[in-house]
């Protein structure tokens, strides 16, 4: 079974969100299906991969594919060496796929922090992905800086909520809240009892809504359906020797 990743996990210098648009239920099926045998029959492209997940969106049409690693040029090493092979057998296996977009960022900040004690398992995740007005690396983390002190006024993350982790995109622009949640319904009830989105109406929550240079945000769920983790290094070496 696949198992979401730990954003907080203090290794991570670096987290890929990409998007896929596959145009129905049934290509997304077979495109995680793709993905998984194409990954399963060659060995882990490198240790500094530490993990890649695959999420499937509520719409019934996109693909989230999320990685971990220790930083970002082992990322370029493996698009150089390793993601076109993978890419043109899961595109013969499902044609037509639209690629929407990559975004790289890095871990900021987790709400509440992070690691600590046994994580629940989410039942949804959610991506707000926020824009701002050019880069500005300050006013990213200012914001999510604000959302903090937004959420301590509400003592703490609304019913359903299990966690916000907070990246900020490495080109200064964006900020990718990876939002763990006990199930979609209960992102859906939370949505319905608020009023701009999630919080209460309160100074701080109309600060974070109308931050200065904020351009738009976006707000879409997902749903796992396969995951991969960097194997053991007694595995990786066997794989190379092989």
């Amino acid at each position: 079974m696949p198992t979401h990743p730990d954003p907080t996990r203090p290794d991570v210098g670096a987290a890929l969100f990409s998007t896929w648009d596959v145009g129905t239920p049934e290509r997304q099926r077979a495109a995680v299906e793709a993905i998984a045998a194409t990954w399963a029959k060659r060995p882990w492209p490198t240790p500094e991969l530490l993990s890649y997940t695959v999420y499937a969106g509520t719409d019934g049409r996109t693909l989230l594919h999320h990685s971990q690693w220790t930083d970002e040029e082992a990322y370029h090493a493996f698009v150089r060496d390793h993601r076109q092979e993978r890419n043109d057998e899961i595109d013969a296996a499902v044609p037509g796929i639209e690629r929407l977009g990559l975004v790289r960022t890095r871990p900021y900040r987790s709400l509440p922090p992070g690691p600590g004690g046994q994580r629940p398992e989410p039942g949804c995740v959610v991506i707000v992905d926020v824009e701002f007005e050019g880069p500005d690396e300050a006013r990213q983390r200012a914001w999510v800086d604000a959302v903090a002190e937004a959420i301590a006024t509400d003592d703490g993350l609304p019913s359903g909520g299990l966690a916000g982790h907070f990246h900020t995109s490495t080109d200064g622009t964006r900020v990718i809240n990876y939002a763990e949640w006990e199930s979609e319904q209960a992102h859906v009830d939370a949505l319905n009892a608020a009023g701009e989105g999630i919080g209460s109406v309160t100074p701080q929550w109309h600060r974070v809504q109308h931050f200065p240079g904020l351009r738009r945000s976006s707000v879409n769920r997902y749903h796992l359906r396969w995951s991969a983790v960097r194997p053991r290094q007694s595995e990786s070496a066997g794989h190379r020797a092989g």
